[in-house]
């Protein structure tokens, strides 16, 4: 009956630790603390990217990366909306509805992360300041967020209706995951420790879901020959390539290359482009199966 009642009720942990997350962080911050080893003046976060100056009467705002701006929060937009949709169609799919609430949550991480990383990184952590700060409160929300969308991932395959024990087992790993994750967050954020609130962790608590996600759906795919699997497995694996991409192309230093050359394109639009193509084919996969729940 427990285990019901969290497969149940994950939504609501879901809700409920993000937003008492939030209102710790915001009452108990202390990110302006961390500064980039070694430091980094607001003249020196525009001599090292593209910045241009908007005027708005006699307000002047630094916009950073504007063409990455655009794709990043393309995606975002994009992202909610195919997300509001699927909630919209579910029919009591809990599939469906599991995977409207994650892409929800990764639009909404999207248009955060593109505001502090790219958008408005100089007013947000140069202005008014003599060093520029690591990280701010726009990217600790962008990274839960993020965790919290691949876990209402995870709950899309538990209640894919495949009736076994790891539906069970996913219900209860998703929300401990997440609740995991963000007492992490939110002791690194309060106390000031980089890696606890670093992307780098993120990513740690993200790839094992992943990995998972694609070997059971292979596995399945194999016994059960399901369309649903097959477009799972090529959901995972795409991801897995675009996120390679997008370090292949930071490896090899193209995006500074490019930048001295003029062009405005880094491995963030690499990955922002890879992930439109990305969330549409996760749309139209979601949206047919809540039309055929056999397939």
């Amino acid at each position: 009956m427990m285990k019901l009642n969290l497969k149940k009720n994950a939504r609501y942990m879901f809700v409920f630790t993000f937003l008492l997350v939030l209102i710790i962080l915001i009452f108990c911050n202390q990110l302006d603390r961390i500064l980039y080893t070694p430091t980094i003046t607001p003249e020196e976060w525009c001599a090292s990217q593209p910045c241009i100056e908007l005027y708005f009467f006699s307000l002047k705002i630094i916009l950073v990366q504007p063409s990455s701006t655009f794709f990043v929060y393309l995606l975002g937009f994009m992202t909610i909306a195919i997300g509001g949709y699927l909630i919209r169609i579910k029919k009591n799919q809990k599939f469906v509805s599991w995977w409207g609430i994650a892409l929800l949550l990764w639009g909404m991480g999207a248009i955060l992360a593109g505001t502090s990383y790219q958008a408005f990184s100089y007013e947000i952590k140069c202005a008014g300041r003599v060093f520029c700060i690591w990280t701010s409160l726009w990217e600790i929300t962008y990274l839960i967020l993020s965790v919290g969308s691949v876990n209402a991932m995870l709950m899309a395959q538990a209640n894919l209706g495949e009736r076994d024990k790891w539906g069970k087992i996913m219900a209860g790993y998703a929300p401990a995951n997440f609740v995991v994750y963000v007492i992490i967050v939110v002791i690194g954020a309060i106390i000031s420790i980089q890696f606890m609130i670093s992307f780098e962790l993120m990513i740690l608590f993200l790839a094992p879901t992943i990995l998972f996600l694609l070997i059971i759906n292979i596995r399945r795919y194999v016994h059960l020959k399901k369309r649903i699997n097959r477009s799972l497995v090529i959901i995972w694996t795409s991801l897995i390539l675009i996120i390679g991409l997008y370090f292949l192309y930071f490896l090899l230093d193209i995006t500074n290359i490019l930048w001295e050359q003029g062009i405005w394109f880094s491995e963030n639009d690499i990955l922002h482009i890879g992930l439109m193509l990305w969330i549409i084919y996760i749309g139209l996969v979601a949206s047919r199966f809540g039309k055929n729940i056999k397939e």
